[in-house]
């Protein structure tokens, strides 16, 4: 008898683990089937990626924003100006510019894409999408000159800030042209930090460098000392304080290459003075990219394949 009741207790006992494992097995399916469901539901419900980068604009300034960006944002005089030819050695104020007013006329919710419109003193108009993406704004223009005479504006100026950017801004430096030594353009195919060799010193205005591309004439660009080295392309940029970032700009088709004297930089982008009745097109881009030149060249040559034929 006793026997028989030690048997009939490990039966029992065997019994009750099999039913609690049984029941951590069920227990585990269904808290795995319920996991898969909700990891469904939120995919399912979750929104596409916001861009890194987005916009603001006030009064005529226009500000490219990122947490990522060494002091938050580039803020950007869009535009500073629009000019005429013989601007070389030309008073800047009496000759070369030429006024225009600037309209806001859209701006999305999530603030990536912004739509304005300059109205100039000589009739013409040019209508201006810009768009914030991941690492880079894109910028679509269109001109056009409704009247019956000759545009007289042959270039225009976005003057680009960078000094924060570089970590040599205002408040870290009364040095206004510190900022250069980590700015660059390409010469002889290569990329060239600031100050380039031939650095130009002499001009109507200075200080500041000019960098004139092969197909415009040496008379219509800004009347800061003016390189006699040709660029290799339309591009100009910086490194970010930290060396981890490349900032840099391009605008097709563009006039010059400019290192300012408000720690800017800018890729003046071409006009020509359009004909009564003629539109013209004009696209840009700014670049915020890591520090890997070799891959970022690449790619700017993919976007503008003109600038390399251009000084060939």
């Amino acid at each position: 008898m006793l026997c028989i009741f030690f048997i009939w207790g490990d039966v029992m006992r065997s019994l009750a683990y099999s039913l609690l494992y049984l029941g951590v097995m069920i227990s585990t399916c269904l808290i795995q089937n319920d996991a898969r469901l909700w990891a469904g539901k939120n995919s399912a419900e979750q929104k596409p990626a916001e861009s890194k980068l987005t916009l603001s604009r006030e009064k005529n300034m226009l500000y490219i924003h990122g947490d990522h960006i060494p002091g938050g944002k580039i803020p950007i005089y869009y535009l500073e100006a629009y000019c005429r030819a013989n601007s070389t050695d030309a008073d800047w104020v009496k000759h070369t510019v030429v006024k225009h007013e600037t309209q806001t006329l859209s701006m999305n919710e999530d603030r990536t894409v912004l739509k304005l419109k300059c109205t100039v003193a000589d009739g013409m108009t040019v209508h201006h999408k810009i768009t914030a993406k991941d690492d880079e704004v894109d910028f679509q223009l269109v001109a056009h000159n409704p009247t019956k005479q000759r545009s007289e504006v042959h270039w225009a100026q976005p003057c680009i800030r960078v000094g924060d950017f570089t970590g040599l801004g205002k408040s870290a430096t009364d040095d206004k042209y510190a900022y250069i030594k980590k700015s660059f353009i390409f010469l002889d195919g290569k990329p060239a930090l600031m100050p380039t060799k031939n650095w130009a010193t002499k001009a109507r205005y200075i200080p500041g460098q000019v960098w004139c591309p092969i197909n415009v004439p040496r008379t219509d660009v800004n009347p800061r000392p003016l390189s006699k080295n040709v660029p290799s392309n339309g591009l100009i940029g910086c490194y970010s304080a930290d060396n981890q970032w490349i900032f840099a700009t391009a605008f097709e088709p563009y006039q010059e290459l400019f290192q300012g004297v408000i720690r800017c930089l800018h890729a003046d982008f071409r006009l020509g003075g359009l004909k009564p009745g003629e539109t013209k097109t004009i696209r840009g881009k700014v670049y915020i990219v890591p520090a890997d030149m070799d891959a970022f060249v690449k790619r700017y040559e993919r976007d503008f394949p003109e600038h390399t034929k251009h000084n060939k």
